[in-house]
């Protein structure tokens, strides 16, 4: 895997809060990347749990559950 660049923009009050928060775990080499990769990571995941959601509502939750049951059983 190949990694790209970023160059981002934040409010000085977050960079501050973000590098007292590592700071205090004992920072090393690479944890700001990690730590905004694995921020971004979770947003997108929120985000599709969101949309799946939204998709879902119109639809009762019993149908959704069967169809479910019925694709884990190969049916």
């Amino acid at each position: 895997m190949s990694n790209v660049r970023w160059s981002i923009v934040v409010p000085e009050e977050i960079d501050r809060a973000l590098r007292s928060f590592l700071a205090r775990r004992g920072t090393k080499k690479g944890d700001l990347s990690r730590f905004v990769e694995e921020a971004v990571q979770s947003r997108l995941f929120e985000l599709t749990v969101e949309s799946v959601k939204e998709r879902n509502r119109p639809h009762d939750q019993n149908e959704i559950l069967k169809a479910i049951d019925e694709a884990l059983a190969g049916e």
